[in-house]
C-alpha cells in the first residue's frame, strides 16, 4: 500500500497560501467565501490563515476543539485543490457544509440533506480513480451529523446526492435530474463526490451537509430559470447547517 502524501509542518500550501502547521486537523468546507466568513464567525479566537483566490482560510474554537473553516469555489474540479491539499496537510476530518437542490418530492427549501454517498457526475474523479470505485461518507462523520441534527427543527433528509459538473442544463442533451430522483438520489450539488473519493484516498474520514435551496423537479424549472438561493428561509437553513456541521466536527475530537 502507498502511503498517502504528508507535507512538511513549515511548508506553505502551494494554492491555499497557508502554512501546513497553521491548520487545524478538523476543517469545515464551503463553497463561497462568505459562507466561510460566516462560519468562522461562530468560532471562539478566530483568525484568517490566509486568502488566496476563491480559497479563504480561518481557524479558531468550538466548544474547546481547534476548527479551521476553508472555502473551496464552485465545482469539483477547483475545490479538489483545496480538499487535496488540506489533506496533504494533515488534515483528519472534513466536513461540507453547502446547499443543494432537492430532487424527491419532499425534499424542498429549508430543509437539510445528510450524505451518505454521491454519485460520480462530477467530472474529475474519474481522473484519479476507475469508475467502479464508490464515493461514500465516512460512518463516523455521517453518524455526528446525525445526531447533530436530532432536534433540528427543521426536516432533516438521509441518502445518496448526485455531484453533478452541470449547473445549468441545456435542450442539447436536457437534464438528467429526472433519472436521478427515479434511482432515488435525495439532492443535487456540485463538490461532495470530490471530497469523499480524495478523503477516501488520503484516509481521511468525510461527510456532508447541504441547506436545500430549491427543488428544480418539483418547480417544473429544470432550466433554472427562476432560482433563487437568497430567500430568507435558505439563509436560516444554512445558519443551521453551519451550527450543525460546527457541533459534529468537535464531537469527532
Amino acid at each position: 500500500m502507498i502511503d498517502p502524501v504528508r507535507l512538511d509542518p513549515v511548508s506553505v500550501l502551494p494554492v491555499l497560501q497557508v502554512r501546513v502547521g497553521d491548520l487545524p486537523r478538523k476543517v469545515i468546507v464551503v463553497g463561497d467565501p462568505n459562507r466561510a466568513a460566516r462560519a468562522a464567525e461562530k468560532l471562539d479566537n478566530t483568525r484568517e490563515l490566509g486568502s488566496y483566490r476563491e480559497y479563504f482560510s480561518y481557524a479558531g474554537d468550538y466548544n474547546g476543539v481547534e476548527i479551521g473553516v476553508v472555502s473551496h469555489g464552485v465545482g469539483s474540479a477547483g475545490a479538489a485543490v483545496c480538499f487535496e491539499e488540506l489533506c496533504r496537510s494533515g488534515v483528519d476530518t472534513i466536513i461540507r457544509a453547502g446547499s443543494a437542490g432537492g430532487l424527491q418530492p419532499n425534499v424542498v427549501d429549508g430543509h437539510l440533506v445528510i450524505a451518505t454517498a454521491a454519485v460520480r457526475n462530477d467530472g474529475f474523479s474519474p481522473g484519479v480513480v476507475p469508475p467502479e470505485f464508490p464515493a461514500v461518507a465516512d460512518h463516523d462523520v455521517t453518524t455526528a451529523l446525525i445526531e447533530a441534527t436530532g432536534d433540528a427543527g427543521r426536516p432533516v433528509h438521509r441518502g445518496i446526492v448526485l455531484t453533478s459538473s452541470v449547473f445549468y442544463p441545456h435542450s442539447v442533451l436536457g437534464s438528467a435530474l429526472p433519472q436521478w430522483q427515479q434511482a432515488g438520489v435525495v439532492a443535487v450539488e456540485m463538490e461532495a463526490a470530490a471530497l469523499l473519493i480524495i478523503a477516501s484516498l488520503h484516509r481521511v474520514a468525510a461527510g456532508a451537509i447541504f441547506a436545500i435551496d430549491g427543488n428544480p423537479l418539483l418547480e417544473r424549472d429544470e432550466q433554472m430559470s427562476g432560482y433563487d438561493p437568497h430567500r430568507d428561509i435558505v439563509r436560516e437553513a444554512v445558519d443551521s447547517m453551519l451550527d450543525f456541521a460546527l457541533v459534529a466536527l468537535a464531537s469527532l475530537s
